[in-house]
Parts: structure tokens; sequence; C-alpha cells
């Protein structure tokens, strides 16, 4: 077969061991963790970098032969945002992976995008620092494709989303020039703040190569309250009431009664199943604080007809806890051939009726939604098992979809908190964004990248 002349320009300057180009091989890194039936192609080619040189190399040769360009960390993006729609070269990060540099008096660390962020918080922990971004697939997800989501987790009700710990950055611009976005100093205020554009953008704008994030001093303990709730609204109103009293958990954290059921079935842990919802708290600080703060906790609960409560007595059993509630994809997956997980955040007045209503559009359209969320910060995931391959099925799952991001904007809410936008929520941008606001978007988007090479039909 003739070659390409983007696979003459690849050979010409990367190796083989760096490059894929194979059917079989392109296949694989084609698609992410998204339920997508978008139609899209094979990447052209798969390219794993080794240093900030390589990412430069290669976002020319896609500047010179107009080739689309997507990043690519652990592949756990949920709203396609790594699928190559026109075929492409895809950047797998995966051998930049380097803490570059703790520095513990400083409390900051330099890192590689392909590092992985539980990695990460076990390394700086070690020196006694805290790095709190936590999304629920944090054993694999990066540092890249959590700045290029803003990825949060549960503890962003206490300290934040990544946007809040990320201080500098190296982008590789579309043509190839490598800019800075900000310095290793905890405030900067010399310029425009060109870091916030690029977090959230899903690398449409330029590719991270390197990160300096802020750490915190590690809290001296933690520990876990379980409580379960016979009314949704009774967890709500707990919630509302906790933070009435300016008493700040780490997380709060929500499962509806099928996720506690789906869950408990895939990884035992002792959790009660025939309640309608429990909240997942944990307190964390300094050993002498954590009792006080657990007994003002509790007795909010209880002022909120908790119907039980379960407290863990060791880290391992904060832990238990902790992997039950973050395998409740993976719990959801053995119900259906597919899961679908969605993000979707309202103001947590709103809360009860934002669960009450995913509820009745699934049950109107047959579908089961096991129901997880950050309830301190009002972020619900609706988890939907399906089978893809049954068209019916997949058509009330669109038509639920729909609704469900209706229903959020509806209660003053938005179609996204974390995951992203991609492919999947593209077409609903417009419900929560104005035009004017959409327009700028995407003349930001044409003057960082004209040639439109940068993960291409995104977002908009």
């Amino acid at each position: 077969m003739l070659m390409t002349s983007l696979e003459k320009e690849l050979n010409k300057t990367f190796s083989k061991e760096s490059i894929l180009l194979t059917p079989e091989e392109r296949y694989v890194y084609s698609f992410d963790a998204s339920e997508t039936k978008e139609p899209h192609k094979i990447a052209d080619a798969v390219i794993f970098p080794k240093n900030i040189e390589d990412v430069v190399n290669a976002v020319k040769i896609a500047n010179k032969t107009n080739t689309p360009i997507i990043c690519r960390g652990a592949g756990t993006n949920t709203v396609g945002a790594c699928v190559p729609v026109n075929g492409g070269i895809v950047l797998n990060f995966s051998l930049m992976n380097k803490i570059l540099e703790i520095n513990p008096q400083n409390m900051t660390a330099r890192v590689q995008p392909g590092v992985v962020i539980g990695d990460l918080q076990k390394e700086v922990e070690k020196v006694g620092l805290f790095y709190p971004p936590d999304p629920s697939n944090l054993k694999v997800s990066t540092i890249g494709g959590s700045i290029a989501q803003n990825s949060a987790g549960a503890r962003c009700f206490k300290y934040g989303a990544t946007k809040d710990y990320v201080i500098d950055m190296l982008i590789v611009m579309s043509d190839g020039e490598l800019i800075r976005t900000g310095s290793n100093t905890i405030k900067n205020a010399a310029g425009y703040n060109l870091g916030s554009l690029f977090i959230g953008s899903e690398g449409t704008l330029g590719i991270v190569v390197e990160a300096t994030v802020k750490l915190i001093p590690r809290p001296q303990a933690r520990q876990v309250v379980m409580a379960y709730f016979d009314e949704i609204e009774q967890a709500v109103a707990s919630v509302n009431d906790i933070i009435a009293q300016k008493l700040y958990p780490s997380t709060i954290d929500f499962m509806d009664k099928n996720s506690l059921t789906t869950v408990e079935k895939f990884y035992p842990t002792g959790l009660l199943c025939d309640k309608s919802s429990a909240l997942i708290i944990e307190i964390d600080g300094d050993k002498s604080y954590l009792e006080a703060q657990r007994q003002l906790i509790c007795d909010i609960l209880k002022s909120n007809n908790c119907a039980q409560l379960q407290y863990s007595s060791s880290e391992k059993e904060t832990e238990n806890i902790w992997a039950a509630r973050r395998s409740s994809m993976a719990a959801c997956a053995k119900l259906k051939p597919n899961v679908t997980t969605d993000d979707i955040i309202v103001p947590r007045n709103n809360l009860a009726k934002l669960v009450r209503g995913v509820q009745s559009i699934c049950s109107r359209h047959n579908l089961t939604a096991c129901l997880v969320g950050h309830v301190g910060d009002g972020s619900i995931h609706p988890q939907i098992p399906i089978d893809m391959n049954d068209d019916n099925e997949y058509r009330q799952y669109k038509l639920a979809k729909s609704e469900i991001y209706q229903l959020a904007i509806d209660l003053g809410g938005t179609i996204s908190g974390e995951h992203g936008v991609g492919l999947e929520k593209k077409d609903y941008l417009p419900r929560v964004v104005e035009k004017g606001t959409l327009d700028y978007m995407r003349i930001i988007k044409k003057i960082f990248d004209p040639k439109n090479i940068l993960n291409p039909y995104k977002i908009f």
C-alpha cells in the first residue's frame, strides 16, 4: 500500500515504537468510556509522545497536513471528548507520566499530563501534603484529562475542583508554539488569566504538556458517616441543615435505593438496601475535632428522621465505603450490556425535585436509573444501564436524556457540572448558553485554533 502524506511525515519524525498505524491498533484508540453512537471514523494514527518535543512535532505535522489531533489520557471520558470524529492523530499521553517535582516548601507539584491522579495523591501524602480533587476513577484518570474536563469529585464540596489547584501550565498551541499560562506563585495578577480558558476546554484550544498544581496540608484524620433515609426529601433537608450550621464536611455524597442495591450486590460492604437513599458524609481535620464535628452532624441527621447511622472505625473501613461508592458504574454494567452515566447540577434547594424528576422520567421510558452524586454542591449522576443494540430501548434513552437535561435547566441548573460537553452534549448546549456567549466561544476557538485541528467538532 502507498503511504499517505501523513504517514510519511510521521515516519520521518517518530520511531516505529512511538506510532501505531495498523487498522486494528488505530481502532482500539478510537473510542473512550462514553457510550456514544454518534458516527465517527477511526484514528489515522496513534502517537505515544515521550516528551514535549514529541508533542510539538506531532502538532506541527497535524498543522502542515490539516489533520485533526485529539489528546487522550486514560480514555475514561464519558461524553465522547476523546473520539476522533473525522479521524486524525490521537496523542496518547501514557508515556508522559512523570511527577517531575514535589516541592514541600512551596507546597506545589509539577507533573506531566499522563500522571494518574491517585498516584499523585499517594506521593504528596508521603510528605504530609494533599491534592484534593478526586474523580471517582482517580486510580486511572490522569491530570491532563482532569484539566481538560475540569474534573472535581466528591471532595469538591469543601475543597473545590481542578481549576482551583492548577497555577501554571505549559501548552502547545495549534501551530506548535509553546506557551506558559501562569507562574509558580499561588497568586498571579500579571495579565489575563489564560489558564482558566484552557481548563475545561476539552483540548480544543491547546494541549497541556506540563502542569504545576498547588497542594495543601494533609488532614490529620478522616471518618465516614453513612446516613440512611426513608424519604429523599429528608436526606436533602439534612444537607441544607448541615450547611446552614456552617459545618463543612469534606464530602456529602448521595446514593438512591437502586444504586445501593446494585452496588451491594457487586461490591458487598454492608450497605443497607431497604432505604430510599443514603448520604455518605466524610469529615476530616484534627483528631480532636472529628468527634465533635461528627456529633453535631449526627444530631442534624437525626432531627431529619435519619433511619439509621453507620460510622467507619478505621481507615480501611473508610476506604471500603468509598471503593463501593466508586464502583457504582461498574456495578450498573452488570445489569445490561452498556451503561451510560450523566452529569447534571442544580441549586441545592431543588435537589429533591431533580432526583424525583429523573426517577419519574426514567420510569416513564422503562429505564432503570441508579442515582449517585455530590449533593453537597447539587450534582447528580444518573447511571442508566441499557442495551445499545436494542433500537427501541436506545430511542427511549435518548428521549429520557433530553427530558432530564430540560428538567435540570427548568430547576435553575445546567447540563454538566464536571464531565464536560464533548460529542454527547453539544446539541444541548444552546439550551443553557446564550447565543451571544456561544458566539464568543466560537471566536475564541478560531483565534486559538484557526485551522480547527485541535479536537474538532467537540463542544460546538
